[in-house]
């Protein structure tokens, strides 16, 4: 049985350190028995309800948001117009306010193949008001459509902030299963953090682009509401030379934009974000990030400028997992682990979120750093220094669940289950946060699996290597 405190005041963090420590304890080893339904799930038919055109000639569509700037008073508003550009502002004004101001957004379109997009807009808005609601409207006359957004607080180190994790979504009626769920719990989160595969529209003859069409009309209903944290996948490449389509992540450049240069970034493939107490960086399993390559270089530089007094939670995104257990993908993210595993040992990241394998697991805190070549130190050891490794690829898409597992269990993976799901990052303050991943099979509240995560650098409880 999982226990979860609700409601409970984290005000005297010291008072209440002992309590958290006993419920911190994880449950190691763990391989679900749950019985999930192991075929393969197919996209939702083009006439579904989630897939709708909304009404009016060239009205906005696929409507989402991010963050806009390094620090949170930013957004990028993104839509697509499909018969023409059509107005090019967004309108904005805060909760309560009569004053509307606008900004203008940028305008682009793409080819791939045989296929031509719409009008993609993106519009940066800055200078916002911490932790305030605003209303925005996109498009003209009849066709207008209006939405809304909260920004976060300014950044700080004790301020709750909750998360979403979703990974490898895909168009499927799992798919929407997995987005129903996630509005429906009761831990409401704030962001999604999406750690990569997004449409699948790779999936079809010739990358055929109009699922990634359908895919921003689906996720539209949350993404247009709350920023999502864009991580790329091995499904956003959409590297095919054979039909003439030789630059790689072209679709997903071109619709889903990100605040990289805010971070000093060269590539919208790897960045970072400061929000509320947490500091997110953002890497790319699929561009290169050997020694001296530009990502590489940036990570080193990123690393170097974490406060972890103003920003505690230091958290990774990614999309191949360094640790799994499972058969498919199995260690697919082994170049880089080598490669940035000991920064995040030495900066003591937290909590490190991955896609890719379409099952959940959970790691132990643990680390394999010791190797030289010569001294034989290659197998996981527990490390209190290093992060815990959440695989959370269940979204749901049409290439379906993994079930295969290496075996017999390795000691660092704490708990695995290939089903369909999602996941809450609940920050409580500077030294303890909470993490549930939600199976889609059950109820809106019910958690299948949990931890206690208590920040690596503030903590001040004692830990016998446990998350």
């Amino acid at each position: 049985m999982v226990l979860k405190w609700g409601g409970f005041s984290f005000g005297l963090v010291i008072g209440v350190s002992f309590i958290l420590s006993i419920s911190e304890v994880c449950n190691g080893g763990i391989t679900s028995t749950f019985v999930r339904n192991k075929d393969l799930a197919n996209d939702m038919p083009l006439d579904s309800d989630v897939f709708k055109v909304p009404p009016g000639y060239n009205a906005p569509q696929q409507v989402h948001i991010t963050q806009g700037d390094y620090l949170g008073k930013g957004v990028i508003i993104s839509w697509v117009t499909p018969d023409e550009p059509g107005s090019n502002l967004v309108h904005y004004w805060a909760e309560n306010s009569k004053v509307k101001s606008s900004a203008e957004s940028i305008v682009l379109t793409y080819k791939y193949y045989n296929y031509t997009s719409g009008y993609i807009h993106h519009c940066t808005i800055k200078d916002l008001k911490y932790d305030t609601k605003y209303y925005y409207e996109v498009g003209i006359g009849n066709s207008s459509r209006q939405f809304w957004f909260r920004t976060p607080p300014e950044v700080g180190p004790d301020l709750p902030y909750t998360f979403g994790l979703i990974g490898d979504l895909g168009q499927t009626h799992d798919s929407n299963r997995t987005l129903t769920h996630y509005e429906l719990n009761p831990t409401k989160g704030q962001t999604i953090l999406f750690v990569g595969d997004l449409s699948y529209a790779d999936a079809y003859p010739n990358h055929d682009n109009t699922r990634w069409d359908t895919w921003g009309r689906f996720i539209e209903r949350i993404a247009a509401y709350q920023p999502w944290i864009w991580t790329a996948g091995n499904h956003e490449i959409d590297f095919l030379p054979d039909i003439g389509e030789d630059i790689p992540f072209k679709p997903y450049i071109h619709r889903y934009h990100v605040p990289y240069k805010a971070s000093g970034s060269t590539s919208p493939l790897w960045y970072s974000i400061k929000r509320a107490s947490a500091h997110i960086i953002v890497l790319s399993s699929y561009s290169a990030f050997g020694m001296y390559t530009p990502q590489y270089k940036w990570l080193q530089a990123e690393f170097e400028k974490v406060n972890r007094t103003e920003t505690p939670w230091l958290v990774v995104l990614m999309h191949s997992p360094f640790y799994s257990s499972y058969v498919h993908h199995y260690m697919e993210g082994e170049t880089m682990r080598v490669m940035y595993e000991s920064f995040f040992v030495e900066y003591k990241v937290d909590v490190v979120f991955a896609g890719h394998v379409h099952a959940y697991e959970r790691s132990e805190r643990i680390s394999n750093i010791a190797y030289n070549v010569v001294n034989g130190l290659c197998t996981p050891v527990r490390d209190p220094s290093a992060p815990v490794y959440i695989t959370i690829g269940d979204g749901g898409n049409l290439e379906g669940l993994v079930t295969e597992m290496t075996e017999p269990q390795p000691s660092y993976s704490a708990y695995r289950e290939a089903s369909f799901g999602h996941g809450i990052f609940d920050i409580k303050n500077r030294t303890h946060a909470y993490f549930g991943w939600h199976r889609n099979q059950d109820g809106y509240a019910v958690e299948a699996d949990s931890l206690w995560l208590h920040n690596r650098y503030w903590s001040v409880s004692e830990e016998s290597y446990v998350a």
